[in-house]
């Protein structure tokens, strides 16, 4: 079954489309957009040949092959549709790889929301947090963690008998959210209570989770490296560097705690792995200074700007020649321009 829709997309992509679009993203990756903003389209757009199905999420999860069907019609769509995304595909488990590798108890949404699982924070509290600080990093393949690596291989041995789609359909790097997301999903709610009674708990597990993300990522970079000269890519855009972590946990911080908790950890891993994205859901303007600050910081990913002070988000990103990426362009953009905001053309929209 996979073979058809691997030929029919093969057959559709046409190099050229491909190479135009991913040069007019490095043109934007490297600030020299000549626009206000990037909206990049594809020059031809090129419909299925035969009808892809819908895979839901949960049998995907259980099967590779149904992953990267499902994986793979989102970029189906992108050339049906002639839209700007960079074709990609991950090994979508969601956000519980890491948390896996710890032990934590994975739990599955209904088929009919079609949603990634999630998962229960480990018992016992602070005590269990110190029985994995005495346990060390955890063996990678724990978990879902040989699951990923093994969905991977799988991806690029299915990709491989098809040039095209082996070139340009980038297999990006999983779900490895950041150290703060990582820790409040594996201690739970009572971390908040935490940074104020056990600070260097918080911290010692902080450096723990850290340390984990360094080793799962050197190893995903050795097993499937970037290629030279390319830019990465995650949910179909570009950026420089080469991760995207997650701080979605970090809008329940002050300014104050962000620098304490978040920011030193956020820090080291951009630092080693080249730079890249910080993404985070909800409010980020407090905090967006003191990230800006990061000299790895290629890119802010913000998927809800109507929580935030875009103003301060642009005085700390575009202003700065930081990126922002995958805004909404009618409820963000056109008003930014339509109040004379200056983007220097650094915001990518959708």
């Amino acid at each position: 079954m996979l073979e058809r829709y691997l030929e029919d997309l093969e057959s559709r992509l046409e190099v050229e489309v491909e190479e135009e679009l991913e040069a007019e993203w490095q043109v934007f990756l490297e600030g020299r957009c000549p626009a206000p903003y990037f909206r990049p389209r594809r020059r031809k757009a090129a419909p299925a040949r035969v009808e892809w199905p819908e895979i839901l999420i949960n049998p995907a999860l259980k099967d590779p092959e149904l992953m990267l069907l499902r994986e793979l019609a989102v970029a189906s769509g992108c050339i049906a549709e002639g839209n700007g995304q960079i074709l990609n595909i991950r090994c979508n488990y969601g956000t519980t790889i890491l948390p896996s590798l710890f032990g934590v108890e994975i739990f599955y949404m209904g088929e009919e929301h079609d949603t990634l699982p999630a998962s229960h924070p480990l018992p016992g509290g602070a005590e269990g947090i110190r029985a994995l600080l005495d346990a060390g990093v955890p063996e990678l393949d724990r978990g879902w963690g040989a699951r990923v690596f093994d969905t991977a291989a799988f991806f690029r041995e299915k990709l491989a008998p098809y040039p095209k789609l082996s070139e340009y359909v980038r297999i990006y790097h999983p779900d490895l959210q950041g150290p703060l997301d990582l820790a409040e999903m594996i201690w739970g709610s009572e971390i908040f209570l935490a940074f104020y009674d056990q600070p260097e708990l918080v911290k010692s597990f902080l450096a723990l989770l850290t340390e984990t993300y360094r080793r799962f990522m050197r190893r995903w970079d050795a097993e499937f490296p970037a290629r030279e000269g390319r830019f990465c890519a995650h949910w179909g855009f570009g950026y420089a560097g080469r991760i995207l972590l997650r701080d979605d946990s970090a809008m329940n911080l002050s300014p104050e705690m962000y620098r304490e908790f978040a920011l030193p950890f956020d820090r080291q891993l951009l630092g080693e792995f080249g730079g890249g994205v910080v993404h985070f859901c909800g409010r980020g303007d407090h905090y967006i200074a003191d990230l800006a600050t990061v000299p790895d910081l290629t890119g802010i990913q913000l998927s809800q700007p109507e929580y935030n002070d875009m103003e301060t988000i642009y005085r700390n990103t575009v202003d700065r020649g930081i990126a922002l990426l995958a805004l909404p362009l009618e409820s963000a953009v056109k008003p930014a321009l339509a109040a004379g905001r200056d983007l220097h053309g650094l915001v990518h929209c959708y």
